[in-house]
């Protein structure tokens, strides 16, 4: 990587949800702006496949996020990143133990909240069984992100 280039990486579970969305998210309100590098990784980031329902909704924003590959986090990837934004206190406590570095929540980059952005799983504990409210909520977490997202880009300078 160039170093002159500034580096944000998101952190999340899987890299195939909160954190990839972030990623694509800030990639499309940047454009083809120089001098970023933006990516994403898991803390876990076990083989899986993006939902349908992530990907239709991204597809919708004009974001096709089939080339997406899962990454795990490593200590490569930390010491490459000039900023990493955690999506959740798992991946912030994660960084932490594994690191020692600290982590902002992404909700504390964009609006000086320290509330986490949950995995459907966290939100919806019985999304396997109630899958319109686990919909709405996936749903609501992309919504949520794309519309913070400009909110981020203003306050970049900031850290």
């Amino acid at each position: 990587m160039n170093r002159s280039s500034k580096s944000i990486l998101f952190l999340c579970s899987g890299n195939i949800f909160r954190s990839m969305v972030a990623e694509y998210a800030l990639k499309a309100c940047f454009g083809p702006k120089p001098g970023y590098v933006i990516g994403s990784a898991g803390i876990e980031a076990r083989p899986q496949p993006i939902h349908p329902l992530v990907r239709g909704r991204m597809m919708e924003k004009g974001v096709d996020v089939s080339g997406h590959r899962q990454r795990q986090l490593t200590r490569e990837l930390i010491e490459g990143a000039d900023l990493l934004i955690a999506m959740g206190v798992n991946h912030r406590e994660f960084v932490r133990r594994a690191f020692g570095l600290e982590v902002p929540l992404f909700n504390r980059v964009c609006f000086d909240r320290d509330d986490p952005i949950l995995d459907v799983d966290e939100a919806v504990p019985e999304w396997q069984v109630d899958l319109g409210r686990a919909r709405d909520y996936i749903l609501s977490v992309i919504e949520h992100i794309w519309q913070a997202t400009p909110v981020l880009l203003t306050r970049l300078p900031l850290f």
